[in-house]
């Protein structure tokens, strides 16, 4: 028998998504010793398992790229104002490729634990692999939506057909043609899916419980006027994102809804429809905190559907009710309703006739069963905090973090976590996490903690925390700006009530990406006052 050696390091990064490759980056060209674990074959993050028909990103590709290295950005030109994930995972290859970063990462690695040392210092972390490796400071860049979540039917496993899930979807083209297709599931990714694969197969069932808000993307190809011109101004760009409660060049506005008379608010509406989803969603500044601004332009959404969708019971069902339009996820599409307009596409109300099982040749409802030749999971992802839980962490003292999240996670700026030194999260569940630009986050993130990171070796520290109390404000700040919002009386995975057991509520950052980064300002500005510190132990090198 032999032993596998532990190896040692000055920072691991797990995961290799946007964040954790900027994380490796950023901390290798600072001179520190880093190691990157990522599950998956290659980079990419969710780009990389997200291969199903139809993905796309509904960020527009200028807001979706990095802003870290200038000549990367001058190197890489995007054709479509929205990218699709063939594009998007050529992007991060060409990142990887560019600044060699696949050299300090171990691939098809999966993390099994990760353990605080205390006489040590540092966090002792094993492998799938049976490797053991420690490092000084603990990176978790495992993004709000890595881990893919089955949905409560029975019968999923006697399924005789062909199974397919939206977040773990083949590596290899999935020919659809002459085969009676189901999908489960019409968030983004099932969306996305119907309107690609409602035009292939010969049948189409989409098993709808909840229809989701969804607008037209008006996605175009860039032309090489325009892709030079945004080259030219990537730096101003760049800064107008920081300063964005979208963390991106998403338009935004302070216009109330009810500021304008009812003639001009409707112009307003028709003119954004048109321009693209994107535009719509920045109309008025209150439809998150004034309900019946929000059912106004909810209703208006509603004539839309029922001016695409030929069939009236079919448009009926797909429009949303019960719950604020922006409160669950808006999808961007392209020519979703119009889908349901062709002869073999189907839509099965699942709130009228609710799912019972899956069986050996379908799916079945109440109303009977339908045959099927392949079946598309897009049911979503246990997210925020499902990759954090998906292994045990233990911080001081032998705490878990799952035993500390129990009722819900707990973090100080979404970043940091009390009880777990030297341990940060990029894209927390209590920062903006979902609600903006999750690459514009992740490098504020990981500057921020590369530059805390930078002031403790200036001050002879080894171990940081957050304090209990800042934690505690932290927390008591989100849930005060939650409290405010409409988003939290939506049932979504925002809130965490797509898994059952998991505790519901709005535990991300809804004061914008531009007001979050000026509280993480104000903490490094403060020479981290609400943090504790802790100097070298006589155990630790």
């Amino acid at each position: 028998m032999t032993t596998t050696p532990t190896t040692r390091h000055d920072v691991l990064v797990v995961g290799a998504g946007f964040g954790g490759m900027y994380a490796v980056w950023k901390f290798r060209e600072l001179g520190y010793d880093v190691v990157g674990l990522e599950a998956g074959g290659d980079v990419g993050g969710v780009w990389y398992w997200n291969r199903y028909p139809g993905a796309r990103c509904d960020l527009q590709s200028v807001d979706y790229s990095y802003g870290f290295h200038a000549e990367v950005q001058q190197e890489w030109t995007w054709s479509e104002q929205f990218a699709a994930q063939p594009e998007i995972l050529a992007y991060a290859n060409f990142v990887a490729d560019r600044l060699d970063l696949r050299s300090s990462f171990r691939f098809d690695t999966r993390v099994c634990g990760a353990a605080w040392d205390e006489d040590d210092q540092r966090w002792r972390v094993t492998t799938d692999a049976g490797d053991v490796l420690e490092a000084r400071y603990c990176i978790m860049a495992t993004g709000p939506l890595s881990v893919p979540k089955d949905p409560d039917i029975p019968g999923l496993d006697r399924f005789g057909g062909e199974l397919l899930r939206a977040q773990k979807w083949p590596h290899h083209p999935v020919d659809f043609a002459g085969k009676r297709v189901g999908v489960i599931g019409t968030g983004s990714s099932g969306i996305q899916i119907v309107q690609e694969v409602g035009r292939s197969a010969e049948e189409l069932f989409v098993f709808q419980r909840t229809p989701s808000w969804t607008l037209p993307m008006r996605n175009h190809t860039l032309s090489a006027d325009y892709t030079a011109e945004m080259k030219r101004h990537y730096p101003a760009l760049r800064e107008s994102m920081r300063l964005n409660p979208t963390g991106g060049t998403r338009p935004v506005t302070s216009r109330p809804f009810y500021s304008l008379p009812p003639e001009q608010r409707r112009s307003v509406m028709d003119h954004a429809w048109e321009d693209g989803g994107h535009t719509f969603l920045a109309c008025f500044s209150d439809l998150l905190t004034n309900e019946e601004a929000n059912e106004e332009v909810a209703e208006y959404v509603r004539e839309k559907i029922a001016g695409i969708v030929e069939d009236p019971e079919t448009a009926e069902a797909l429009k949303p009710r019960g719950y604020p339009i922006l409160a669950r996820r808006v999808c961007l599409d392209t020519e979703y309703y119009e889908t349901y307009n062709l002869p073999g596409v189907h839509l099965v109300d699942c709130l009228k006739h609710p799912i019972v099982e899956v069986t050996e040749t379908g799916v079945r409802t109440e109303d009977g069963e339908t045959e099927l030749d392949v079946l598309i999971l897009a049911t979503g992802y246990d997210a925020l905090t499902g990759a954090l839980l998906a292994f045990d962490v233990t911080g001081r003292d032998g705490r878990r973090l799952a035993d500390k999240w129990a009722e819900g996670p707990e973090t100080f700026l979404g970043l940091m976590v009390e009880g777990f030194p030297n341990m940060f999260t990029t894209c927390g569940p209590n920062g903006p996490a979902a609600l903006a630009n999750i690459i514009t986050i992740s490098e504020n993130d990981v500057d921020w903690i590369a530059e805390l990171i930078g002031w403790m070796g200036q001050e002879g520290q080894t171990s940081v925390e957050p304090s209990e109390r800042a934690e505690t404000r932290w927390m008591d700040h989100v849930r005060e700006l939650a409290a405010g919002s409409l988003v939290r009386k939506a049932n979504t995975w925002w809130t965490g009530a797509n898994v059952a057991g998991k505790p519901r509520g709005l535990t991300m950052f809804v004061g914008g990406f531009h007001n979050y980064r000026a509280a993480c300002q104000a903490v490094a500005k403060e020479q981290y006052a609400e943090l504790e510190f802790s100097a070298p132990t006589a155990g630790a090198a």
